[in-house]
Formats: structure tokens, sequence, C-alpha cells
């Protein structure tokens, strides 16, 4: 059962809003044992301590699953007009206590208030969207039959039944209540596996829609390390959604195979910007700091390859370097700086050790380079990278981190090329004058979102399309119908009527071939699919 009550300590460099009281609600919903272990998280910009939570263990959440198949069946039959006033409920709750939202987000996760707004901006537009379409996309549908007019054939969609959404912690809002979202309004329950360092984000979403009237035990959260967990998620899951490293995705997809369950995953990428011959200089520098650096580059679509064209590299890289120093890096819970901390001491190590490999081996420092320890335990400055050779362990890995090279071609074609060089294809960006010839070049990338003249979110805010990677960046989709219907059993129900494809009573089977050979030939003519 959820816990209780909660042991926080409650730093003095935290916001005001995140009272021991609140924190206290918060992590009072975590599905676990009171009187279990627990595990004390850290705030990035200080490394103070910032929450003491319970963490679940095995038998928690398999009874976390057990309480959630019996709110599911109800849940599923709740007319869709009731799920849609609570997630426009939930939409306006979410706007109104933004504040509160931008406060955790800062303090669990370490990025700018700018940053952390982008995920109230987004997941307000999720609940909108499924809260309005899932009506829509969830009404029966009428398929055309075997026999024109004597076959009625509709396609219903009814729920998985419990999905287990693991998220992680660079985008604890968006990337909790964004999955959540609709696969709670295509009728299925939800149980949580939220990162750790970043849960309180996940369960203020929890408790903001518990307030909007979401029912108890439609929606579980649970604490705790994969390693512990892992198994008892994927061995109750009807369907499993995932977001993290393409190594734990792979893993994941194997055992959902095993299982015969679904599972859509989005993982790492290595994702390239080209800036094209005519593109706009200024414009571009703006899109490619917006592309690199949003929550010190730890963002799944953010660039960490930027290829510009040789007729316009050294103005493009100039101007590029400069406006980077200019950026500015610090820790404060309002809209004045451009980058924050990184989130954890792993990240930071990673980071540090991709840019000192690459430099030791010949690699030029245009911009930042190193750790600020001055501003924060984990704080990285934004690095601009020239000379990045294959040798190099960031030229082909993901660093995650505020750190992006930028290349050199001669045409196009070669600049296609080595985009598409990697195993990822996640997310890419095309810069030109030429929207046509933008779209041109973005149609040869190997990514399931390329965006032109714009570094992620022109992509990522179009809820209405599919956003998801390919190759070794996952599999499956999230956004638009693909973003509800994959939580759904699609069941086709054909009734026949007056005649079916067996002869009637007192035809021979030689006849009845005959007759239906000439019906199969007459509706080929008349253009029937």
């Amino acid at each position: 059962m959820p816990t209780e009550h909660a042991t926080l300590t409650h730093d003095s460099d935290l916001p005001p809003s995140l009272t021991p009281a609140l924190l206290d609600r918060l992590t009072a919903q975590v599905a676990a044992a009171p009187d279990g272990t627990r595990v004390t998280t850290f705030a990035p910009y200080t490394g103070g301590p910032l929450a003491d939570l319970p963490v679940s263990e095995p038998e928690d959440v398999d009874a976390a699953f057990v309480r959630a198949r019996a709110a599911q069946k109800a849940w599923a039959a709740t007319p869709l007009s009731e799920r849609r006033r609570i997630m426009l409920r939930f939409h306006d709750l979410v706007l109104d206590r933004r504040d509160e939202a931008l406060d955790l987000m800062q303090a669990e996760n370490g990025k700018t208030r700018r940053d952390s707004f982008l995920e109230v901006t987004d997941i307000a537009i999720t609940a909108r969207y499924y809260g309005r379409g899932a009506a829509r996309l969830l009404a029966p549908e009428r398929r055309r039959g075997a026999l024109p007019l004597l076959t009625h054939t509709t396609e219903l969609r009814r729920p998985k039944g419990v999905v287990t959404v693991v998220s992680p912690w660079n985008y604890p809002l968006s990337m909790a209540a964004g999955d959540a979202i609709p696969a709670l309004m295509a009728g299925n329950a939800v149980v949580q596996k939220p990162d750790t360092q970043t849960a309180l984000t996940a369960l203020w979403a929890l408790d903001l829609m518990h307030e909007a009237g979401l029912p108890s035990g439609v929606w579980q959260m649970v604490v705790g390390r994969g390693s512990s967990i892992g198994d008892a998620l994927m061995d109750n899951a009807d369907y499993m959604m995932f977001t993290g490293s393409t190594a734990s995705g792979r893993r994941i997809a194997s055992g959902a195979g095993q299982r015969l369950i679904g599972a859509s995953l989005e993982l790492g990428g290595k994702n390239a910007m080209l800036v094209l011959d005519d593109a706009d200089i200024d414009r571009a520098v703006d899109g490619a700091v917006n592309a690199s650096f949003p929550s010190a580059g730890q963002l799944c679509v953010s660039v960490e390859r930027m290829y510009v064209a040789d007729a316009v590299f050294d103005e493009f890289v100039a101007a590029f370097a400069a406006r980077t120093e200019r950026l500015r890096v610090g820790a404060g819970y309002d809209f004045g700086y451009d980058v924050g901390s990184l989130t954890t001491p792993a990240q930071l190590e990673t980071v540090t050790a991709h840019v000192q490999d690459a430099v030791a081996k010949g690699a030029t420092v245009l911009a930042g380079g190193r750790a600020r320890p001055d501003l924060g335990p984990l704080f990285f400055e934004p690095t601009v990278l020239t000379g990045v050779t294959p040798d190099m362990t960031l030229y082909e890995h993901e660093t995650f981190g505020p750190v992006v090279s930028v290349y050199r071609y001669g045409d196009v074609d070669e600049a296609v090329e080595r985009a598409n060089s990697t195993p990822y294809g996640l997310n890419a960006s095309v810069w030109s004058r030429d929207g046509a010839r933008g779209r041109a070049v973005a149609a040869r990338l190997h990514a399931g979102t390329v965006n032109v003249n714009d570094a992620f979110a022109a992509a990522w805010g179009s809820i209405d399309a599919p956003m998801g990677g390919m190759g070794d960046s996952g599999l499956g989709r999230r956004h638009g119908a693909d973003g509800l219907l994959k939580y759904t059993e699609p069941q086709t129900v054909a009734h026949q009527r007056i005649q079916g494809f067996y002869p009637p009573s007192g035809v021979s089977p030689r006849t009845w071939s005959l007759i239906l050979t000439g019906a199969l030939r007459v509706l080929k003519a008349v253009g029937s699919r």
C-alpha cells in the first residue's frame, strides 16, 4: 500500500513552494511499505539532500498490479466523456500550479526554469490533445466486409489492461505524465516506475490527476532500481513503455518478446544538424544553441553533431562559438539563466571524460570545455568542438551533455551520408532558406523526426504526428494516433448476413464456385477494393 507518511529533508536553498508538507504528500503516494527501505535524493544545484523516498520491493509492485487490475475494469467501463472531463481538468491544474512544477523540476533535475516550462507546456498540450481526441481515435470504425452488403465488419479498440511505464530523469514531467495520459485515456491502468532522482515530479503529476478526479488505483507509482523491481514490472505488464538507454531497451524488448506483449521504446541518439550553404546564418546559429544545450544537453532529441557546408563553415562556427560563450550558466529558480546543471555525478563524469578524451587526441575547443564547480557540483560549460575524429569516444557515442562537435562538408550528398552513418535514428535538423530544398534533404535522413529550420520543438510539438526513433533509437511511437492506439488491442467483429462463402441449401459446391468466381470478376471490373 502507499505510505502514509515520509520524512523529508528540506534544503534551505530550495524554493519556499517545496514545503515539507508538499513533499510528504507526494512521497506518501509511492506504493511501498511504510517501514521499508528508504533512499535519499539530492538537489543537483547544491548537492544538498532533497527527499527521503520509500523504496518499493518486488512484492509491493505485485500488489500494485493487483490493485491496478481491479481498478482498470471499472475505469475501462467509465464513459469517454468522463475520462475527457478528468483529463481536461488535469490540463487546467497543470497550468494553474505551474510554478510548483517548475520548482520541483529544477530542484530534482537541475535544469533552467525556461527548460522546465517547456515540460509544463508539453503536458498541457498532450492532455488537451488526448482528452479531446480519444473519443474519435477509439470510436468503432466500419471496415469493408468480405462480401459487399452481406458482411458487416467493425473494428473495435480494447484497452491492453495494465501498462508499465518506465520513465527517465531527464524530462521528469514530459516523460512521466506524457506517456501515462494516452494509456489512461485508452482505458488502461498504469503502474509506473519513474527514475528515483526525479520521482517527486512524477508523483506531483499523479497527485494532480487524483485531484482532477482519477479514481484510486488506476495510476500508481513505484520507486526502486530496475535490478530490484524490473522483473516484477515486466512479469505483470500487459504492455511496456520505456524511455532510456539502448542497452536497457534491448533487454526490455527481449523480455516483452518472451511474454508476447507489446513494447514501445524511445532509446539513445546521436542526432545530427545539417547547415546547408544557403542557410540564414544568424537564424541557424540561434537554432544550433537551442538544438544543443537545453537541459544542459540531457535531451534525447538534442543535437550532438553538426555538419556545415564549406561555403558558410567559417562564418557559422565563429558566430556559434561566440554565441555559446555568451550563454548564462548558473543555478536559479527564475528565468535568469540559459543553461543549468547536469543531474547526476555519473553524467558529469561521462561529459568530462568525453571532452578530455577528445582534447587529448587533438580536438579543438572553441567554447567551454570544462566543469564549473564554482557554480555548483554538477555544472559543465556549454562546449563546442572541432577536429573530432573517429578515434575519439564522443565521435559516435552519445554524450548526453552540453557538448557538440562541428564538421565541415563539401556537398549535400556527403552531409546526408555522414549524418546517416550511425546506428541511431531519433531526430535531425536541417537549415536552409529554401523550405522545399530543406524538406527534400530532411526526407533523406535516417531519423524518426526531422525539423527544417528548427531544432526539435517543431516535430515534438506537432503532437498530431508520431514521434519516435529508427534503428538503435527504439521502436514504436508516441504522439498522434499511434501514441494512443498502441495501448489498445484491435478487435474485428464481422457479422455475416443472409449468405456467406459456403453454398446455400440446394446449390452444389461446383455451381456455387462458378457463381462466386463471376462475382469476384464483377467486383474487380467495377473498381471495388
